[in-house]
């Protein structure tokens, strides 16, 4: 699991600019269902790749810090955002003082952690009544040629190697308390962008470079027809999952959650 999130590394700069951000709308959830504003709000956005949740969470006012494994990923993040404070280091084990934060993220990276160990880590370095926020921009199957594009990845990777699903909140702890929300938008991209953005997943990382270039070349033929002015049209759900620290954790005492 750990190699693969690495993965990403080798085409930072291709993320950073291809990767969709996130609608305003789901910062507005992450308010309403931590009961905190963002504005003032001390946060760890855990898994921060390049920065895109970071600089999101930056312009709503909070005061982030950046966790990123990745020395490719760290390494663009530091030169987007040189004076945002970054620590090298995994969700499973966090260099950061108990109860010290009033919200941890993770964007597109919980689903690289090893919850036994991520659940208890976010607890421990939340103050009593802080959040641990997750959310993914998944691709819409509802829209009807991005269900066939997903599709074509899954035969591209093979069986079971490729999936939009199963890694999102269910990798919680059944006894954790949860709100959730799905919140759908679009943004409307050049082909080149689209397919930069596809290949800088990690299935292709897998892949390598040849198969890449021909299963993107064939995924450029497929688009045209749908979208003949090169002009595409992403559409993603957000998933969003909220959950609050318990009154009491291992920080003061208490049980924490068996992960």
């Amino acid at each position: 699991m750990t190699d693969r999130a690495l993965s990403f590394d080798v085409v930072a700069g291709q993320y950073d600019s291809a990767r969709p951000g996130y609608p305003p709308a789901l910062f507005d959830a992450v308010e309403e269902l931590s009961g905190h504003p963002l504005q003032g709000s001390r946060v760890l956005d855990v898994g921060a790749g390049t920065g895109i949740a970071t600089r999101l969470l930056r312009a709503r006012g909070a005061d982030v810090t950046a966790v990123e494994p990745g020395p490719g990923m760290a390494a663009q993040l530091r030169r987007t955002l040189p004076d945002t404070p970054l620590v090298r280091a995994f969700g499973d084990a966090l260099p950061i003082a108990d109860a010290s934060v009033d919200l941890v993220t993770y964007a597109q990276s919980w689903h690289w952690t090893d919850p036994a160990r991520s659940v208890p880590e976010a607890l421990r370095v939340l103050r009593p009544g802080g959040a641990l926020a997750l959310w993914w921009n998944v691709a819409d199957p509802d829209v009807p040629w991005v269900a066939a594009q997903e599709e074509r990845l899954h035969l591209a990777a093979g069986a079971g190697a490729h999936s939009s699903g199963g890694r999102r909140a269910e990798r919680l702890p059944e006894d954790l308390p949860r709100e959730q929300r799905v919140l759908h938008w679009t943004r409307t991209v050049p082909l080149d962008t689209h397919l930069a953005n596809l290949g800088s997943h990690s299935l292709f990382r897998l892949l390598g470079d040849d198969a890449t270039a021909a299963h993107l070349a064939e995924e450029r033929a497929e688009l045209l027809k749908v979208f003949p002015t090169g002009s595409v049209e992403e559409a993603y759900a957000v998933e969003l999952t909220v959950t609050l620290r318990p009154a009491t954790s291992s920080v003061d005492g208490g049980p924490l959650p068996e992960g």
